[in-house]
């Protein structure tokens, strides 16, 4: 029997990176998925998002494990097409037990520089509320809500001449440490209802968004146009050990522990998967 076997989990991001790592580790162990991800880019951002065909590539995952799954497009910013998924999911598959809030973007140097802070605070702090939010009515004692942070929530703020010049970039860590403190007090109040919210912290991981020019450019600023190559031996400044990220599996290993009766006594966790990343976190700047 799988850990979370009979389950239904909701995860939003789940085209690919990390949503869909979750979405395959939560099906190999018996769940079924409401998968969600937006399935196009943002005019603001210097990379592109998941596709209608990664979307579909996670379905093809999913059912590998021999697993139910509903798999919507929708964009967490509109708390009524997460409704409406949702309901679209519960409608097949009858409940729901797991919620993944991991949608997120990164929007270092995006232009305009404002609504690239919009999107990014909007994505992922607004995502992560609206998630939680539509899916609250649904969930039963045992459940288990779980939003995806980021090392960057513990690490200092920007030196004061460069406060100004990346909207986009200051407003991932600033949503970060905000959903934080969100799913700490939400913690705190449905904790009588048996129900548990958690949060995981990765450090750099080993996804799209990683390998993307905006991020080479953030460890590399050197550099006028940084390449991987470039930019992957500078990756392990973020982390204690010696490595310059972790994996998407090691994030999803995480997530499957909170979602499981394992951890039915673990609530209001901020949980690092970060390589000792807090460790260093008051040692450097960004």
């Amino acid at each position: 029997m799988g850990r979370v076997e009979g389950k239904v989990a909701f995860i939003t991001g789940a085209a690919r990176g990390q949503g869909r790592s979750h979405a395959v580790r939560l099906a190999q162990e018996g769940a079924d998925i409401i998968a969600v991800d937006m399935c196009h880019d943002l005019e603001t951002l210097k990379y592109p998002l998941a596709t209608p065909d990664d979307l579909k590539e996670t379905v093809r995952l999913v059912e590998e494990q021999d697993r139910r799954i509903v798999a919507v497009q929708a964009d967490v910013r509109e708390r009524s097409q997460l409704s409406a998924a949702l309901e679209q999911g519960l409608a097949e598959l009858g409940h729901v037990d797991i919620v993944v809030a991991q949608a997120g973007i990164a929007a270092m140097q995006g232009d305009p520089p404002l609504q690239a802070w919009t999107d990014v605070i909007d994505t992922n702090l607004l995502g992560v509320i609206n998630a939680t939010s539509v899916a609250l009515p649904h969930l039963q004692e045992g459940a288990s809500v779980i939003a995806t942070g980021s090392t960057a929530a513990f690490i200092n703020a920007l030196p004061m001449q460069q406060l100004g010049t990346d909207p986009g970039g200051m407003g991932y860590m600033v949503a970060k440490r905000m959903l934080s403190q969100y799913m700490h007090e939400l913690a705190r109040n449905v904790a009588p209802l048996k129900i548990r919210a958690n949060v995981v912290h990765p450090t750099n991981c080993a996804t799209d968004m990683l390998f993307s020019e905006p991020m080479y450019k953030a460890f590399r600023p050197d550099l006028e146009n940084p390449t991987r190559a470039d930019a992957e031996p500078a990756f392990g400044v973020q982390q204690g050990m010696p490595i310059p990220y972790v994996e998407p599996a090691d994030i999803s290993n995480a997530v499957l522990f909170l979602a499981s009766d394992e951890a039915r006594y673990v609530t209001g966790m901020q949980l690092r998967v970060d390589a000792g990343g807090y460790l260093k976190s008051y040692d450097f700047h960004l």
